[in-house]
């Protein structure tokens, strides 16, 4: 199957079986696990990211995308050699500290982890030490930073200081988002990117790497 456009289709719809039944009926037909993965379920999202982006889908559709996908990659996963399954970039993601919101967040991972990054998740109320344990732990490519409250953009600024003063800010890129956070905040606060929403931030996340590569 070199078409994937059904693929696509019912992955727009987040219908979860029937995306399933479609890769395996795929893998029937001799397609690599490889290129159904990259060429179907990651383009796909890519298109779904977009849409989300431009406001023709919203939180709850794409939410049921990313999980159609996540059971649809685990049919794949067994079949995927270490070189075929190559994550497109390691990412250290969490909320900063003081601040317990998630939801947003927790979309950045599942369109990340659909886009092919290595996510770790840092969860919430995060301090700044604990992203630098992260980053040199997982030799992390991109740290991404997210805030919902006024009160906690400081310590989002405090977070990037600590990154700086860690010594290793020339090896990771920083990514920030949330609802006070605007481009330029992130341009004040040294980030190297912001994203106002999850179809967005998996985009940027690509183009930051490849701008390094």
């Amino acid at each position: 199957m070199s078409d994937y456009k059904e693929l696509l289709e019912i992955l727009l719809t987040g219908d979860g079986e029937k995306l399933e039944t479609l890769v395996k009926a795929a893998l029937d037909n001799g397609a690599p696990a490889n290129e159904i993965l990259n060429q179907g379920l990651i383009a796909s999202m890519d298109v779904v990211g977009a849409r989300m982006e431009s406001g023709e889908m919203f939180i709850p559709e794409v939410l049921m995308s990313a999980q159609a996908m996540g059971g649809a990659v685990e049919i794949l996963k067994p079949l995927l050699s270490e070189e075929d399954s190559a994550v497109a970039g390691k990412v250290v993601l969490g909320t900063v500290k003081g601040d317990l919101h998630d939801i947003g967040k927790n979309l950045v991972s599942m369109m990340l982890e659909s886009a092919g990054f290595d996510v770790i998740e840092m969860g919430v109320d995060v301090a700044p030490e604990k992203f630098v344990e992260a980053i040199k732990e997982n030799d992390a490519d991109i740290v991404a930073l997210s805030a919902l409250l006024t009160t906690t953009m400081p310590m989002m600024a405090q977070t990037v200081k600590t990154i700086e003063a860690s010594g290793i800010r020339d090896k990771v890129k920083i990514l920030v988002g949330g609802a006070p956070v605007n481009q330029t905040f992130a341009d004040e606060i040294g980030a190297d990117g912001y994203a106002p929403d999850a179809g967005s931030a998996s985009k940027l996340a690509k183009t930051l790497l490849k701008k390094s590569a």
